[in-house]
């Protein structure tokens, strides 16, 4: 708050004897005094100083105190200025009309010198916390300004990060497809010739390792397409038993192998989805591989679909070893996933499937079953 000395106060009345009383009261103040004789006098001073509180008649020739007041608080300049009539009109019409015309106060003459002072330093008090509130109001929003920007900048670097792990990713899943289609071609010439027992163990276990770096390359590629928003959906209706029938066929040989049966059930047996066939068909032989992977000798694995409300839903269950909290809490950590990619050998697929579901509109849920297993649920 300024001190008295440091306060500007204009009078305004076209009788000199009234400013001269005012002035001999506010003098002992020490306030910085000046006065004008009529409205059009006194908006030529306002116009060229900075007053902290107006002192002003009504009546007054040509322009009267309400048409004055009227004009200040009008004016952006001059608006939070606060008004103190000082006149002699004491009925309510004319109180009121000061009021209305935006006046803080209004004071009948003749007055009580005590009571002007108290009404004059209560708001100029109040005139000088208002600026300081303005002044916190400005310097927080400065603040503010300044950290969000801070954040904007922050948010840039990490999507600019984030685009150049998609992009390696990109790179490396693309240059890898080359190397790796000419050692598929070799394993498969090898394949042909004869070959010891332990040449042939080897050679499966290259076309193991060849195939899980070509399953990474897809993934991987897809992921990218998929965070960087670059994959066009093409959605259209689809039959859930023809999409598990299609992605049963391609993984028959593997659970015959390890006489894993599979067990599906459909109900009702006409649901139908709208969705990018190719992308979750992708998605869904990524799971089962996985629950076939991870499945015991004469294991079961069961895919069932239902609907949820209005809500189809699609649940694959293995019997699995299940997955550790911690696995369960990084599961869709995309590029942070390294117990999930050791220990599961899930990582980028779980993640796929999470953005695929995301493209859809969709969600997953995954936990583990009461004995033993797993349970992955999509919800479309």
């Amino acid at each position: 708050m300024a001190e008295n000395g440091e306060n500007k106060i204009l009078i305004v009345d076209d009788i000199p004897k009234n400013i001269q009383i005012l002035g001999n009261i506010l003098k002992n103040k020490s306030y910085h005094i000046s006065y004008a004789q009529s409205g059009k006098e006194a908006l030529t001073l306002i116009d060229v100083n900075d007053f902290d509180l107006i002192l002003l008649d009504i009546m007054m020739p040509g322009m009267d105190g309400y048409e004055v007041c009227r004009y200040l608080k009008k004016d952006e300049k001059t608006r939070d200025i606060p008004i103190i009539f000082l006149t002699a009109k004491a009925d309510k019409e004319s109180v009121v009309n000061g009021f209305r015309s935006g006046a803080e106060d209004y004071l009948t003459k003749p007055f009580n010198a005590d009571e002007l002072l108290a009404r004059v330093d209560t708001h100029l008090a109040l005139k000088n916390q208002k600026a300081q509130l303005r002044q916190m109001n400005k310097t927080l929003e400065d603040k503010v300004a300044e950290r969000t920007q801070q954040l904007e900048e922050a948010n840039s670097q990490l999507r600019s990060l984030e685009r150049a792990k998609s992009d390696f990713l990109s790179i490396i899943s693309h240059e890898l497809r080359t190397p790796l289609n000419g050692i598929q071609g070799l394993i498969e010439l090898l394949g042909d010739e004869s070959q010891t027992s332990e040449q042939s163990e080897y050679l499966d276990y290259l076309k193991e390792a060849s195939d899980r770096l070509v399953k990474f390359s897809e993934i991987a590629i897809l992921v990218t397409s998929l965070k960087l928003e670059k994959y066009k959906l093409s959605y259209s209706p689809q039959r859930v038993a023809y999409l598990i029938d299609n992605i049963l066929e391609k993984f028959r040989h593997v659970a015959d192998e390890k006489n894993v049966s599979i067990h599906t059930s459909i109900r009702p047996e006409d649901i139908k989805i709208s969705l990018d066939f190719d992308l979750v068909r992708s998605s869904l032989e990524g799971l089962l591989d996985n629950a076939l992977k991870f499945s015991p000798e004469n294991g079961r694995v069961d895919i069932c679909a239902y609907l949820e409300g209005q809500r189809p839903v699609l649940e694959f269950r293995d019997e699995g070893p299940g997955f550790s909290e911690e696995v369960l809490s990084k599961m869709f950590h995309y590029f942070n996933s390294n117990d999930v990619m050791n220990s599961e050998g899930l990582g980028l697929s779980v993640a796929a499937v999470k953005l695929v579901m995301d493209a859809h509109g969709g969600k997953i849920d995954i936990k583990n079953r009461n004995k033993k297993g797993a349970v992955i649920k999509l919800i479309f």
